[in-house]
C-alpha cells in the first residue's frame, strides 16, 4: 500500500512536470524594464514602459529593506527548500474553513516562480505546479539570488514592479535611501498593492505598515522600541512624478515615435534604452511660457467670446458650494486662472462683482476694456469696452486672473480672462551643432499631442522670400540690383485663371533695389525675382537648404504659398548663420541599450550647400529687415540679429524666423482650422514678440556674438537710393556688402524709368 502511495506521488510528480518551464532562463534575467529618456545636462525628462521597473542589485537595498519583505511575505524563506509545508498545511485549513481558496502559504520562491512562469490563477493544480518548480529553483539558485528576483520582479501598485521604482513612485527617492517606515510601507504592499496604496487608502496603509513592523518584532529584526517610534513617523508621500508631460512632452512624443517606429515596440517598452536628447530643459520652459504670453495677448486682441456658462439666481449657491470646494484644495493665488460667478454689474463705477466660493473679487473696466465683440474685419486698437454691462450679466459664469489680495480688505483683484483658441509653435536650432534645444507644438500638449513644429505644413508667406533672394544671389544679382516694382499680370491658361500680384498695402514703388525690396517684402519684386532666375533653379535651391515638403511649380511660391513645416523654415535659415553649411538638425545625441551598447550616435553632419559669401550677404541682407523693415520689432533685442517675418492671405498664419549668431529660431501662430488671425495680426504683430520674449531670456546671461564676415566678402559706399557708388558723402550713403568683382562703377546710363512694366534692371556689374 505504501508503495502503491509513493508510486502515484512519483506519478503525479512527473505528471505535472511534463511542460514546465526551464528554470535555468532566470540566469539570463532580463525583465522588461524602463526607457528613459534624458535632456542635454543629463536630468531625466521621460520614461516609457509597459511595468514600470528598474532593477537594482541587492546590495543597494537596505537590510531593513529586505528583512521587512521577509518577515511580512516568508518568515522561514533561509529555511525551507523553496516550499513551506507548515504554511501550506495552515494554508489548506484556513480554506476549508472558509469554503474557498483565501490564503496561499506561498513562499517568496513561489512567488518568484508564479511571477516568471505560471498564470496568477488561484487553483490547486497550478500550486502543485509552482511547488515543483519552486523546490527546483531552491536547489539551483542561491537565496540571495531568488531575494534579488523577487523584490525585482514583485509588483507594488501603481504601475511600479520591483522595490526602486516603487520607492521612486512613493517617496521620491531611491531604495537605499528608504527609513524603516517606508521599507514597512513597501513590504505591505504585496498582498494588495490597490487596497494597501498609500496614495489611494493611506489609513489602509498605515494598518499594514504596522502589521510588517510587528513582524519584523516577532522575528527579532527590530525591537519594540523601534517599532513604537517607527510607527509615529511622519510619512512624506510624494505625489508619482508624470515626466512625459510635467518637462517636455512634444519633444519626448517626438523621440517615441521615432523610437517605435525605428526599433519596434518591444524595444521602446521593455528593453531600458537609454536616450540621450539635445533639448535643454530651460530654455523648453522659456519657449512655453513665451508662447503662452503670446497667444493670451494675441486672444485679447480679437475679441471676447463670452462666458462659459450662465446661471439661474437660485443657482449660483450650488454653484458656489462646488467652487469652495475646490478652492479648499487648490486656494486662488496670484496668477492663477479660474472660473467664477458674476454677482453684480456697476455700470456706475465701472467694476464688476463676481464670487469666488465663500470670498469676492472685483473687475474693473481696465482689466476686461478688451472684450469686445469679436470682428477680425476691424483692428482691434479701433474697439475697446466702455462699462462691463457691455459684456457680462448677473449669473454668468466667467473665468478670471488672480491679480492679487486688494490691501485692507477681503476682496481680491482680478482680470478677465480667456483660454485662447489659437496655437503657436517654437523652434530652436543651436546653429554650429545642430542640435534642437527647444520644440514646442502647440500651446498645451494635453489638449492636443499634434506637433505643429514638425507634423504641420503650413504656408510660409514671405518667410520663404529669403530662399528665393539667396538663389537669386547665386545668379548674379546683388544687393543693389534694381528692380520695377510696378503692376504685373501673370496668366495661367491651364487653368484658365488670371493672376495680379500686388504688395501689403497695396501700392507700387517703382525702381527698387534687390535690398530694400527683401527689407520691405515687396511682393511684385520677388515674383519677378523669381520669373527671372527660373522656377525649377528656385525649388532646386531651396531642396539645397533642406526644404524638403512639395513646392507648387509655380510663381506663387515666391510668396509661400506652398506648405512646409516649421523645422524645415529653420533649418533653411541655419544654412545662411552656418555661412553656406547645411548641418543636420539632431534630436537625439546617443542612443544605449540595457547593456551599454550604442545603438545610435549623432555627429555633426555638415554639408556645404551654398557659397559663403552669397550666405554672409543674406544674412546682412535680413539684418536690414530687422534695422529697417517688417521685422522692426526684434531689433529690442540689441544684439546682432537676422531675420524675416511672414505673413499669409487673409492672415492664416503668422511667421518669424531668425537668428543671432548662435542660435536660429522659428515661431509660428494661427488656427487649427485655417481661421483669420484677424487684421493687422501679421508675423510682426502676432508671431515676432513671440520670438523676440524667448530669444532675449534665452541670451540674458550670454555675451554678445557677432555675424563672422567671410573672405570674399568686399564693403563699398552705396547711393542708398540709386545703388551706384556715391559722388560724394551724403546722408544716403550706406555701407554695401558685396562678393569680390560684383562692385558697381560710376553708371553712366541710368535705368529708363518708363519702361514696360514687366521689365526690370540688373545694373551693370
Amino acid at each position: 500500500m505504501m508503495i502503491s502511495g509513493i508510486l502515484t506521488v512519483i506519478g503525479v510528480y512527473f505528471y505535472l512536470s511534463i511542460n514546465l518551464p526551464k528554470i535555468s532562463s532566470l540566469k539570463d534575467y532580463r525583465p522588461p524594464i524602463i526607457t528613459t529618456v534624458y535632456s542635454d545636462d543629463n536630468s531625466k525628462i521621460a520614461e516609457f514602459y509597459k511595468e514600470r521597473r528598474i532593477v537594482i542589485p541587492l546590495d543597494k537595498m537596505p537590510i531593513m529593506l529586505q528583512k521587512a519583505f521577509i518577515a511580512a511575505e516568508d518568515a522561514r524563506f533561509y529555511k525551507h527548500k523553496g516550499i513551506d509545508i507548515l504554511s501550506i498545511i495552515r494554508a489548506f485549513y484556513k480554506n476549508i474553513e472558509a469554503g474557498a481558496i483565501v490564503q496561499g502559504g506561498s513562499t517568496i520562491t513561489q512567488q518568484v516562480t508564479k511571477s516568471f512562469f505560471l498564470t496568477p490563477e488561484k487553483s490547486y493544480l497550478r500550486k502543485m505546479k509552482e511547488a515543483i518548480l519552486a523546490y527546483r529553483i531552491d536547489k539551483k539558485f542561491a537565496k540571495d539570488e531568488i531575494l534579488f528576483l523577487y523584490l525585482n520582479q514583485i509588483y507594488l501598485g501603481h504601475g511600479a514592479y520591483g522595490v526602486e521604482a516603487a520607492s521612486e513612485n512613493y517617496f521620491g527617492k531611491s531604495a537605499q535611501e528608504l527609513n524603516l517606515a517606508e521599507c514597512a510601507v513597501l513590504a505591505g504592499l504585496p498582498q494588495a498593492p490597490s487596497r494597501y496604496s498609500p496614495f489611494r487608502n493611506p489609513e489602509k496603509a498605515k494598518e499594514r505598515q504596522i502589521y510588517v513592523l510587528n513582524r519584523m518584532v516577532s522575528e527579532g529584526y527590530i525591537t519594540d522600541i523601534q517599532a513604537s517610534e517607527t510607527i509615529n513617523k511622519v510619512l512624506y508621500i510624494q505625489p508619482r512624478r508624470n515626466w512625459y508631460i510635467e518637462e517636455v512632452p512634444v519633444y519626448t512624443e517626438h523621440i517615441r515615435r521615432y523610437v517605435e517606429n525605428k526599433y519596434g515596440p518591444d524595444v521602446l517598452y521593455k528593453e531600458g534604452l537609454n536616450i540621450y536628447s539635445a533639448v535643454n530643459i530651460e530654455m523648453q520652459k522659456i519657449a512655453r511660457e513665451e508662447i503662452k504670453k503670446g497667444l493670451f495677448e494675441l486672444d485679447k486682441r480679437q475679441g471676447y467670446r463670452g462666458p462659459t456658462n450662465h446661471l439661474e439666481p437660485e443657482e449660483i449657491e450650488a454653484y458656489s458650494k462646488e467652487l469652495q470646494e475646490e478652492l479648499n484644495i487648490n486656494p486662488q493665488e496670484e496668477g492663477k486662472t479660474l472660473e467664477v460667478v458674476v454677482i453684480e454689474v456697476n455700470d456706475n463705477e465701472n467694476t464688476v462683482t463676481v464670487r469666488m466660493g465663500n470670498t469676492l473679487g472685483i473687475i474693473k473696466i481696465d482689466d476686461m476694456s478688451w472684450a469686445r465683440e469679436p470682428d477680425p474685419e476691424v483692428p482691434f486698437y479701433e474697439t475697446k469696452v466702455n462699462h462691463p454691462g457691455e459684456v457680462l450679466s448677473i449669473g454668468d459664469v466667467i473665468l478670471v486672473k488672480v491679480k492679487g489680495k486688494i490691501a485692507d480688505t477681503y476682496l481680491w483683484e482680478l482680470a478677465l480672462e480667456q483660454i485662447p483658441k489659437a496655437q503657436a509653435a517654437l523652434l530652436c536650432i543651436e546653429s554650429e551643432t545642430g542640435h534642437v534645444k527647444v520644440m514646442v507644438g502647440g500651446r498645451d500638449f494635453r489638449e492636443s499631442q499634434f506637433n505643429r513644429a514638425v507634423q504641420s505644413r503650413r504656408q510660409p508667406g514671405s518667410a520663404f522670400k529669403p530662399i528665393i533672394y539667396a538663389a537669386a544671389l547665386d545668379k548674379g544679382y546683388t544687393p543693389v540690383t534694381t528692380i520695377i516694382d510696378s503692376p504685373i499680370v501673370l496668366d495661367d491658361m491651364e487653368h484658365d485663371y488670371t493672376w495680379k500680384p500686388r504688395n501689403y498695402g497695396e501700392k507700387f514703388y517703382g525702381p527698387t533695389l534687390f535690398r530694400n525690396a527683401l527689407t520691405k517684402s515687396r511682393n511684385v519684386v520677388t515674383i519677378k525675382i523669381l520669373r527671372d532666375i527660373g522656377i525649377d533653379y528656385a525649388i532646386d535651391y531651396a531642396r539645397k537648404l533642406g526644404i524638403t515638403s512639395n513646392l507648387s511649380r509655380d510663381l506663387s511660391i515666391a510668396l509661400g504659398s506652398s506648405g512646409i513645416s516649421l523645422l524645415e523654415l529653420v533649418r533653411a535659415y541655419s544654412v545662411f548663420n552656418n555661412l553656406g553649411y547645411l548641418v543636420q538638425p539632431v534630436i537625439i545625441t546617443k542612443i544605449v541599450d540595457r547593456d551599454g551598447n550604442v545603438l545610435e550616435e549623432a555627429h555633426p553632419v555638415r554639408e556645404k550647400v551654398i557659397e559663403q559669401n552669397a550666405a554672409y550677404i543674406m544674412t546682412s541682407l535680413l539684418e536690414g529687415v530687422v534695422k529697417h523693415g517688417t521685422g522692426h520689432r526684434v531689433r529690442a533685442l540689441n544684439r546682432p540679429v537676422a531675420g524675416k517675418t511672414g505673413t499669409t492671405n487673409n492672415l492664416f498664419d503668422a511667421w518669424f524666423a531668425g537668428y543671432t549668431p548662435r542660435y536660429t529660431t522659428g515661431t509660428w501662430v494661427g488656427f487649427d482650422d485655417d481661421s483669420s488671425l484677424g487684421i493687422s495680426e501679421t508675423g510682426s504683430r502676432a508671431a515676432a514678440p513671440i520670438w523676440l520674449g524667448f530669444m532675449q531670456r534665452v541670451l540674458a546671461d550670454k555675451p554678445v556674438r557677432v555675424f563672422q564676415v567671410p573672405e570674399g566678402v568686399v564693403f563699398a559706399k552705396i547711393d542708398a537710393e540709386t545703388g551706384l557708388l556715391p559722388i560724394a558723402e551724403s546722408e544716403k550713403t550706406i555701407f554695401e556688402c558685396f562678393k569680390e568683382g560684383t562692385v558697381p562703377t560710376e553708371y553712366t546710363k541710368k535705368p529708363d524709368l518708363m519702361a514696360e512694366p514687366e521689365q526690370f534692371y540688373k545694373l551693370d556689374m
